[in-house]
């Protein structure tokens, strides 16, 4: 069964299992639970994991954790299952919309 996984939209999670699709759709960015939605849906389809044989997932462009987590976990269902992700055996890399926005660290200079 072919899985498509797209959280690219802080907001959704689009979820496809074969021919049936799912959407969850989330007021905060802090609620999209990608993972624990995608075991819902197998769960609601009497299906495990080991019975996804291709997996399809938005890299992006799109928000920097939705991205981030769906292509991560994309990747690892294709290492556990040994299949391909996005037709490559290679890890799928994200693609952002935006460079994340990370402050610098801070040096602490230690003087002994």
């Amino acid at each position: 069964m072919k899985l498509y996984l797209d959280s690219t939209d802080n907001t959704q999670v689009l979820i496809r299992l074969g021919d049936k699709e799912f959407v969850n759709k989330v007021d905060s960015p802090r609620n999209q639970d990608v993972f624990g939605f995608f075991l819902s849906c197998l769960e609601k389809e009497n299906l495990k994991q080991e019975d996804i044989t291709e997996v399809e997932v938005n890299p992006g462009p799109g928000s920097f954790t939705g991205t981030r987590i769906g292509v991560t976990i994309a990747n690892a269902l294709g290492f556990a299952l040994g299949i391909k992700v996005n037709g490559q055996k290679n890890p799928i890399e994200p693609i952002y919309s935006s460079a994340p926005s990370i402050t610098p660290s801070k040096q602490t200079k230690v003087s002994i």
